[in-house]
């Protein structure tokens, strides 16, 4: 009987390989014949799971950002059984970052995807979409903030949303360049969290 191939898995495993090469060489050194190279099998093969190179790299684009999410939400789901909404912020938050060895390969490949998403409409709509997502969860959480009084109303805004959003982005940025290493950045984060919250209630 011919062995049942879990196609989704597949996919999976041959966004994987277009990873590793972006990671080291930037998607614009991912052929299909690359990928396929690295993944061990044959091209023939590869266009099996994808017809072309755009389809490919939307999947695992789409692939990343699910990852991305899933250690975002693993990180809030290791905190106390009623988090406060700072506590859910900096975990968030700090998912967001180049901690170690896997999250800076995913940044890196995200890092990838954004300079050819400049100029890639499919890429930069799929990039575009998570945002306002993020950005509503935080706004969420900020606005339960100021509910229980822990942060003035006014500061309960989708614009600090977006502020703490690009603090993140930046500090990722930095990381993977060299100009801060982890610590740095988690202490930065903290320092933007205590301007927003207030240091006592940290």
């Amino acid at each position: 009987m011919p062995k049942k191939v879990d196609h989704e898995a597949r996919r999976r495993e041959i966004s994987e390989a277009l990873w590793r090469i972006a990671s080291t060489r930037g998607l614009d050194g991912a052929s299909l014949r690359d990928v396929a190279a690295e993944a061990g099998i044959s091209l023939g093969r590869l266009q099996h799971y994808f017809r072309t190179r755009d389809e490919m790299l939307l999947f695992a684009l789409q692939h990343i950002n699910r990852l991305a999410a899933d250690r975002i939400r693993a990180r809030i789901e290791v905190l106390a059984e009623e988090p406060t909404p700072r506590e859910v912020l900096r975990a968030s938050l700090s998912g967001m970052l180049p901690l170690d060895d896997k999250s800076r390969t995913g940044l890196l490949v995200g890092a990838a995807y954004f300079a050819r998403a400049v100029h890639d409409k499919t890429l930069r709509a799929e990039a575009e979409n998570g945002i306002p997502q993020l950005r509503a969860f935080f706004t969420g959480q900020l606005r339960l903030a100021a509910d229980r009084g822990e942060l003035p109303p006014e500061r309960a805004t989708e614009d600090e949303a977006m502020l703490l959003i690009s603090v993140a982005d930046g500090l990722a940025t930095y990381v993977l360049l060299g100009v801060h290493d982890p610590e740095t950045a988690l202490r930065l984060l903290d320092l933007q969290l205590a301007n927003l919250f207030g240091a006592e209630c940290a």
